[in-house]
């Protein structure tokens, strides 16, 4: 379990179009059908990751907290499933059944979703105001497996509270750590046929 750092998606940039199946529901889901008036959360998460599996519990409370306010989440796994087995599709269906995610869990297949977002590890966040705009991006909070941190979501539940009280949310934001996105191996060159 190799540590990665969010990239950091600019701050005031409009969050890209996406379109994806919801492995829960079976449709294809966009973000225009999933946009909130208030704030939009999207998270770069999978089944396998033990940063993710470390706070899960805390994404679905903070889903089902905020999502009562107004506030809309979407999950998404875009790790390469061939290499990753774990993080398939029917997995996904499992997992988000399990964890109780009150928010639809869509799969990245061609990944260009999270090489849109710039998305770089699981777990990966970030917050969109009413006009789509990053406001928020980076860590859920401080814990991290084995640290002996508390989960308590502070920096996510911070930016979240800023957009419901139409307050700015602080520019200093610190990256979300956890497993690299498990990229697909680009095609080699010089393939022999047959």
């Amino acid at each position: 379990m190799s540590l990665t750092f969010s990239r950091m998606f600019p701050l005031g940039e409009k969050a890209p179009a996406f379109e994806l199946p919801d492995t829960v529901s079976g449709k294809n889901i966009s973000l225009d059908d999933i946009k909130s008036d208030i704030a939009t959360v999207v998270m770069f998460i999978c089944n396998h990751c033990p940063y993710v599996k470390h706070v899960n519990h805390e994404i679905t409370a903070i889903a089902n907290e905020y999502g009562a306010k107004g506030i809309s989440f979407v999950g998404i796994s875009s790790n390469d499933v061939d290499n990753y087995p774990d993080d398939a599709p029917e997995l996904m269906k499992e997992t988000a059944a399990k964890e109780g995610y009150p928010f639809p869990y869509l799969y990245d297949e061609t990944q260009e979703v999270a090489k849109s977002y710039m998305a770089a590890c699981t777990p990966d966040f970030y917050v969109f105001d009413k006009d789509l705009k990053c406001v928020y991006r980076g860590q859920m909070d401080e814990a991290r497996p084995k640290n002996d941190v508390p989960i308590t979501g502070k920096d996510l539940r911070a930016a979240l509270d800023a957009v419901l009280n139409g307050k700015p949310v602080p520019e200093d934001q610190k990256p979300s750590a956890g497993c690299g996105i498990k990229w697909k191996k680009p095609p080699t060159l010089f393939q022999t046929g047959s």
